[in-house]
């Protein structure tokens, strides 16, 4: 197959010792899936002259990023280069040469391949070398397909890697030993340690492995294996031992198991993953251990791949009953991430039991003469009934009479609030992919479903009433922002949640005046939802956005909640590599990446960072592609861009109450915050109060203008920022530092989850507007200094 342009400018440069560092280099959107197959094999000889370097590394950060294609010629090429290689690295990728064999589309030369595949695995074995078990054992396989015979390398492979691989490895190892080479190469795109070299895992992998015979039986059966070692432990069949369950190779082999169910979403997983799962979270008797730290991260990750309600809540179960301390907390950064991901599987995003509860989200248990009833609204409530008479605390004849369904009513609680956590993190994370119901699918089980429909009763939803065309509508009876019934659409009509990005502001507000009328506090932010446009600037810039660039933040807390809203970021530091990275996440059911570039500022006295641009890659045929801003899906865009918002929001050190430095280089940055033009956030701030305020007691002490909330005291006027909350003191803009009271403003009814900042602005101005009640001696030296 011709190479390209480009290709054959980078062979050059890989096969000249003699070549000049180039003055330009080829774009890397010229290079083709065949262009990477040809040139990887040159790339893996290449000179070691800056230009054949650097030629090399452009050729595999491609390969690494996208889908490389192989011709038999090609594939060929490159076991040569990797047999040529021996001499001088002393062992071979052999994952690179795996995964020519599943990238060639007229099939691989196995013939051509034999001589070398024995010649690396003969070598490899003999300096032992087997760090890369699986893949020695697809190369060997190749080793008799020219018959001549393998010389008994399959079976020395299978026997040197066996050892100490534990039960349920050894059965899969023994399993995979029976497969061809390209089965065998199939099953390493599965792994996630391969080397550093490897292209992206071949997409609809699981999908492929579950059709070869006897794997899919092989899943479960180990994860029986396993549900009954642990329940042993826990018996006291077999002594507990901290972390030690599993072996290392065991508990790789389960996360493939858990990751085939759910990728086929078996319906026989949910009644082995519950037991298995709150079984290794926890050890026997009061040790605050648990069985495998390892198998809980592995099973939560394999979630995160192929995410179910019912493997979520199983996940969430586990967090309630570790008694680790650090266990619970990196099992909410992950289920922050898997609760995003569910939304994308549609398909079981909202599959979820009743467990009893009627309509209107209410569940009735007789407990003797009382009666327990749990209630859903904003919270899950427990109370108690006699008659006429409502308890909130137990009252003391059921707790002595009836504790096995004081218990039972105890965990259903628990239960509900974590299906309902799911389902409203799914709901949210369904924005950026634009996920659709069918209308009948949606009546049936979200809105007429008697947990489900709790939640979606306070949202706002759309349905296509005719090409192009949504009306929006929200409750169980619908109706229209304007308080008007709404008639049923046709079963298969289109229903999706509302955004006000698709809305004209007139709805917007509409729909605005009616949550806060009607004191509707939703699940999330919906209705006073920021929404982010393209602006002029970016459309110029094409493929970035500086928005929010050149900000100052608090780098550790940056970093905090890049995990928090599942963005994955190398850590920056004073040491090589540490000045800069770009931290990312995948958005729209993978179809969609958003990354933020940001610096470590170094000579500071704290951890700081300043934030650059942020760029958007669209995956065509399994690769990254950088795309132009305007091609960005509006929704993408925006709840992408609220992210970095919110980054910002909450990290500045312009929005830091207790910085007081004037010193340190950076008191112009946080003057300039004090009063700057307002973000998205911080209008939809503005929008918020300017509906709360007339409804406090403070009403007739604050004005808003178009970027401050002024606050008229008894010994000052002063001026809180929307977007900072930063004070400045009238007259002389004067800042103040002050720590509100959290009691401050305490009861007021905000219409959705706050990230602290409205409720922070509504403290200081209830603070402020009595500011001669204030006994803080350090405020009042501020105010009448």
């Amino acid at each position: 197959m011709e190479l390209s342009p480009a290709a054959r400018r980078l062979l050059a440069l890989m096969t000249d010792p003699a070549a000049e560092y180039p003055a330009t280099w080829p774009g890397r959107a010229e290079l083709g899936p065949h262009d990477l197959g040809a040139l990887l094999p040159f790339a893996y000889r290449a000179p070691a002259t800056p230009a054949g370097t650097s030629a090399r590394f452009m050729v595999e950060d491609e390969a690494r990023e996208r889908q490389p294609a192989f011709t038999p010629g090609s594939c060929a090429e490159l076991f040569a280069a990797l047999v040529d290689g021996l001499a001088t690295r002393e062992w071979a990728d052999l994952h690179l040469g795996a995964a020519s064999l599943v990238r060639c589309p007229d099939g691989p030369p196995l013939a051509a391949l034999a001589a070398p595949a024995r010649t690396l695995v003969r070598f490899l074995l003999d300096a032992g070398r087997t760090d890369q078990p699986y893949a020695l054992l697809a190369v060997a396989g190749l080793a008799g397909c020219d018959g001549r015979g393998d010389d008994g390398l399959d079976a020395e492979v299978t026997g040197t890697i066996e050892a100490g691989r534990g039960p349920i490895g050894a059965d899969e190892l023994r399993l995979l030993a029976g497969w061809d080479a390209g089965r065998r190469a199939l099953f390493l795109e599965t792994l996630r340690n391969r080397s550093f070299g490897s292209p992206p895992p071949l997409p609809g992998v699981w999908e492929r492995l579950a059709d070869i015979p006897g794997y899919t039986a092989f899943a479960r059966a180990a994860l029986e294996t396993a549900a009954a070692r642990v329940a042993a432990i826990h018996a006291g069949e077999i002594p507990y031992r901290a972390d030690r369950a599993f072996e290392a190779s065991e508990t790789e082999a389960l996360g493939r198991a858990v990751r085939l169910a759910l990728a086929r979403d078996e319906e026989w997983l949910p009644g082995l993953l519950t037991p298995l799962l709150t079984g290794v979270a926890v050890a026997p008797g009061t040790a605050r251990t648990l069985p495998s730290q390892a198998l809980l991260y592995e099973i939560a990750r394999a979630v995160e791949d192929f995410p179910t309600p019912e493997a979520v809540t199983a996940l969430r179960a586990a967090r309630g009953a570790t008694r680790h301390a650090g266990v619970p907390k990196q099992l909410d950064r992950m289920l922050k991430r898997i609760d995003r991901a569910l939304a994308d599987r549609v398909e079981v995003a909202f599959r979820m039991p009743d467990l009893g509860f009627g309509p209107g989200g209410v569940l009735r248990v007789p407990a003797g003469e009382h009666t327990g009833v749990i209630t859903i609204g904003d919270d899950v409530e427990l109370t108690w009934q006699r008659g006429e008479k409502r308890f909130r605390s137990v009252p003391a004849a059921v707790r002595r009479d009836h504790p096995g369904e004081v218990k039972h009513l105890r965990e259903q609680v628990q239960q509900v609030r974590r299906q309902l956590t799911t389902l409203v993190r799914a709901l949210e994370g369904g924005y950026p992919g634009e996920t659709v119901h069918p209308y009948a699918r949606w009546r049936a089980e979200i809105a007429g479903h008697p947990i489900t429909g709790t939640v979606a009763d306070r949202l706002i939803w759309e349905f296509e009433h005719s090409p192009g065309r949504w009306r929006s509508m929200m409750g169980a009876e619908p109706r229209d922002a304007a308080g008007e019934p709404v008639s049923a659409p046709p079963p298969d009509t289109p229903v999706r949640l509302w955004h006000p990005a698709r809305a004209p502001l007139a709805e917007v507000t509409a729909w605005r005046d009616r949550v806060t009328g009607e004191r509707i506090r939703q699940p999330f932010k919906q209705a006073f939802r920021e929404v982010y446009l393209l602006t002029p600037a970016e459309e110029a810039a094409r493929f970035h956005s500086a928005r929010f660039a050149a900000h100052v933040v608090a780098y550790r807390t940056l970093y905090a909640l890049f995990r928090q809203r599942g963005w994955t970021s190398s850590m920056l530091g004073p040491w090589d590599d540490g000045g800069e990275d770009e931290a990312r996440r995948v958005l729209a059911g993978g179809r969609w990446r958003v990354s933020l570039l940001h610096s470590y500022l170094y000579g500071e006295t704290e951890d700081r960072a300043v934030t650059g641009r942020v760029r958007f890659h669209r995956k065509v045929s399994g690769e990254w592609r950088e795309a132009p801003l305007p091609e960005v899906p509006p929704l993408v865009f925006s709840e992408a861009m609220r992210d970095v918002d919110l980054f910002v929001a909450l990290t500045s050190i312009a929005t830091d109450p207790a910085w007081t430095g004037d010193d340190d280089g950076h008191r112009d940055y946080r003057h300039a915050a004090s009063s700057a033009p307002l973000s998205p956030s911080a209008e939809v701030r503005r929008d918020a109060l300017a509906r709360l305020l007339p409804r406090t007691a403070i009403a007739g002490r604050c004005t808003l203008t178009d970027r401050h909330l002024v606050v008229r005291g008894d010994l000052r006027t002063y001026r809180i920022h929307l977007g900072s909350a930063n004070v400045l003191m009238e007259p002389g803009d004067v800042y103040l530092c002050v720590v509100a009271a959290p009691a401050a403003g305490k009861g007021l009814f905000l219409p959705f989850e706050d990230d602290g900042r409205l409720a922070l602005i509504l403290s200081k101005a209830f603070l402020l507007a009595h500011d001669t009640d204030i006994t803080d001696e350090s405020i009042l030296r501020q105010i009448k200094g």
